[in-house]
């Protein structure tokens, strides 16, 4: 699909067999372009459009690189966050004198609401030094949205963990491994926007070194580059913070679980230490020799019956003087 923005564009679709590019677009927009679209946009910018491999290749050097006065950068944004499957896809920007073209193979939210931003605010793509800059923002501003959301959801799990209650604490196993779940999909998410928000500060560093920002007229551009690097700094920076809490989390949830098999260990061990001496002093009682003289004491019966009852007593009350049980 090719889309074209710009004055008197309005982000219309191309068809690459029967229309050509618009002069005036300043944003050619390719998503899961096909052979005859990428042909068209290669003619139109006179330079060689990125292929999927090539910008899901990890090297800075193969993601960030000038050619011919032209920039390429690649950028793995996150997407898939509403549907319960957080992941990145690569993006790619080139960057020319007079227009920006960007390549996706999967549409994250923050391209989709700069579309329609851009639809109705033109100003937002009058030219691609501009886009490229609105369109970073658009990512790191969604970067920011859900760290908020992760924050949220570890308050949530941290009020679970450290309950005010003893009792409070002893979590059921169904309620604790939907906790343990949680705080997976939580890590998982935030490793995915710590991915995305280094990719996005190489980019950026890559951008504020080249020497297209550093022109006069460009200076606007340099310091908005220099406010975004920052944000995405400290963004990156508050994601490691949330991701060493999240280990905390867990760490703190697997100790609850060995408390609570410590607890069942405990009742087990205390109750063989009561039973163990009733059930001494009846097997010895019990023991069928013909020459055992309490057999034919009047009073042996009750008095058995009494020290069994005295040696199952006994250790109760050692133990809850130890505050044991």
């Amino acid at each position: 699909m090719l889309r074209a923005y710009g004055p008197g564009c309005d982000g219309r679709l191309i068809d690459p067999t029967i229309e050509r590019i618009p002069a005036a677009a300043t944003w050619i927009d390719l998503e899961e372009p096909t052979q005859e679209e990428e042909a068209l946009v290669e003619r139109c910018i006179t330079v060689d459009v990125p292929t999927e491999a090539e910008m899901s290749e990890i090297e800075p050097s193969s993601r960030l690189y000038a050619q011919n006065g032209t920039l390429y950068m690649t950028v793995s944004v996150l997407f898939g966050v509403v549907d319960g499957k957080p992941s990145t896809t690569p993006i790619g920007f080139v960057l020319t004198d007079k227009r920006l073209v960007t390549v996706r193979y999967a549409t994250p939210k923050p391209i989709r609401t700069f579309e329609n931003h851009a639809r109705r605010e033109p100003e937002l793509v009058r030219d691609a030094m501009t886009v490229l800059i609105r369109l970073i923002d658009a990512i790191i501003d969604r970067l920011a949205d859900e760290l908020e959301s992760v924050s949220a959801e570890i308050e949530h799990i941290s009020s679970q963990v450290f309950r005010p209650g003893m009792e409070d604490r002893r979590i059921p196993a169904a309620r604790l491994t939907a906790m343990l779940t949680s705080i997976g999909r939580a890590q998982t998410l935030v490793t995915k926007i710590r991915y995305s928000a280094v990719s996005t500060l190489r980019m950026l560093s890559f951008l504020g070194g080249s020497p297209r920002i550093h022109e006069k007229s460009e200076e606007d551009a340099r310091h908005h580059v220099a406010s975004l690097t920052t944000d995405v700094t400290s963004l990156s920076e508050h994601a490691s913070f949330l991701a060493d809490n999240l280990q905390f989390l867990l760490d703190a949830s697997l100790g609850l679980i060995s408390i609570e098999q410590n607890a069942a260990m405990k009742l087990f061990s205390w109750a063989a230490l009561v039973f163990l001496p009733p059930t001494l002093i009846a097997g010895i009682f019990g023991m069928n020799f013909h020459h055992m003289p309490e057999l034919d004491w009047v009073y042996g019966y009750p008095a058995a019956l009494l020290l069994i009852l005295a040696s199952a007593v006994v250790p109760i009350l050692y133990l809850k003087k130890r505050g044991w049980i």
